[in-house]
């Protein structure tokens, strides 16, 4: 296993280019990019990104999920289409930046019926999906859904229903929105099993959303439950701008976790 941060973690402290740079110097090794509106989609953004990042391992990209991702599964023909020059642009990203992964999070569960998935359309989803995961392989990348408290994966057995129809979509655990959830995050790393690439990691204490070793959360639990599905991907550190105070923080988490596993393995 490998430690890492998104550089959502830096959103509104440092825009990509220049958080790129900040993570390298303080020996951080792999990154999410989180590709934060439409002027990051695509080049010549890209070619700045691929020059700022140094030696950095880009494992995946993440954009803004509810710009475009929901309107990829439009009826309506020209809707659809725009959605996808925006994903053509996600993915030039990714090729530019040698990311493998594209951290996906699909539709949109607004309305109360949706949320429910009591009306879900398996068989329309299922060929949505089919066509998107063949669609990034084709272009060199691996589609991971994520699973997101208000999104298409809000609940353990929705990826099961769609990674059995195809078996090139791959998973992302975020630890984060499977306590939002109120699923035990567990239910997710088994139901992903060996499709489970990445994880987005956090911690939670007495005041909230917090940075891994700050709070109460059992990560050497967690680490257990990885390794018993087969797990060797990236951990990367998720946090939202409140939750610290200094960057050098980031660091210091990677810290913790990367002893973790050092002494885990």
């Amino acid at each position: 296993m490998k430690v890492g941060v998104s550089t959502a973690s830096l959103f509104t402290r440092k825009n990509n280019e220049d958080a790129l740079p900040l993570l390298q110097s303080m020996g951080i090794k792999t990154v999410e990019v989180f590709l934060t509106s439409f002027s990051e989609y695509g080049y010549p953004f890209a070619d700045l990104l691929k020059e700022r990042k140094g030696g950095l391992e880009v494992n995946s990209v993440h954009d803004l999920n509810t710009q475009f991702e929901p309107q990829l599964f439009n009826a309506h023909a020209r809707v659809k289409a725009d959605a996808y020059s925006l994903l053509d642009k996600v993915l030039d990203s990714a090729n530019a930046l040698g990311a493998p992964y594209y951290t996906f999070h699909g539709t949109s569960r607004v309305k109360r019926s949706t949320h429910s998935g009591k009306y879900d359309d398996f068989p329309r989803m299922i060929e949505g999906f089919a066509e998107l995961t063949a669609y990034c392989k084709a272009r060199g990348v691996r589609l991971c859904l994520e699973n997101v408290e208000w999104s298409t994966y809000n609940r353990p057995g929705v990826f099961k229903k769609l990674a059995d129809e195809i078996p090139e979509l791959g998973g992302v655990l975020d630890i984060k929105q499977a306590r939002i959830s109120e699923y035990p995050y567990e239910a997710y790393i088994k139901e992903m099993g060996e499709k489970l690439k990445y994880a987005h990691l956090s911690d939670f204490g007495d005041r909230g959303m917090c940075l891994p070793g700050k709070g109460n959360f059992d990560f050497q639990t967690l680490l257990l439950r990885l390794k018993d599905v087969g797990f060797d991907g990236a951990l990367i550190i998720e946090a939202y701008q409140k939750d610290y105070t200094d960057p050098i923080e980031l660091k210091r988490s990677c810290e913790y976790l990367e002893e973790l596993i050092y002494k885990f393995e």
